[in-house]
C-alpha cells in the first residue's frame, strides 16, 4: 500500500458475549486488537489502520442471529435513538477514515450505535 493509504476494518460490540454471536464475537475481538497492531506496525509507511464498530443493523441476518422479532424488541429500548441502524448509518465514517480528512487518526474503533453501548 503507497503512504497516505487507510485500512477501515468492519466490527461489532466485541464488549458483551452476545448470544448465538460465538465464534464470530470472538473474531470480532481479535479484529480490534489486530487493529491497533497494524496500526502501529503501518504507521511508519504512513498507512492509517481503524475500525467501525455498528452497532444494532437491520438485516434479515440480525433477526436470524437474535433468535427472531421477540429478542430484537427487547434490545430496541436500549439504543437511545429508539431504531436499528442502517447501512447510511455507518457508510459516512467509513469515508471520512478512507480520506485525508482523518488523516491523523489511526489504531482507534469509531462506534456508532445509536448510543446504546452507552447503557
Amino acid at each position: 500500500m503507497p503512504p497516505g493509504a487507510s485500512i477501515v476494518g468492519l466490527d461489532f460490540d466485541a464488549s458483551v458475549a452476545w448470544p448465538a454471536y460465538d465464534w464470530m464475537g470472538v473474531a470480532k475481538a481479535g479484529l480490534e486488537s489486530v487493529t491497533r497492531y497494524l496500526a502501529r506496525d503501518l504507521g511508519h509507511k504512513k498507512i492509517r489502520v481503524n475500525t467501525v464498530v455498528p452497532g444494532w443493523i437491520d438485516t434479515p441476518m440480525t433477526e436470524k442471529a437474535l433468535h427472531g422479532e421477540a429478542f430484537m424488541q427487547k434490545v430496541l429500548p436500549r439504543v437511545p435513538l429508539r431504531r436499528w441502524g442502517v447501512g447510511d448509518d455507518f457508510g459516512g465514517i467509513a469515508v471520512y477514515l478512507a480520506g485525508d480528512a482523518s488523516r491523523y487518526h489511526t489504531g482507534d474503533a469509531f462506534i456508532i450505535d445509536g448510543g446504546s453501548l452507552v447503557f
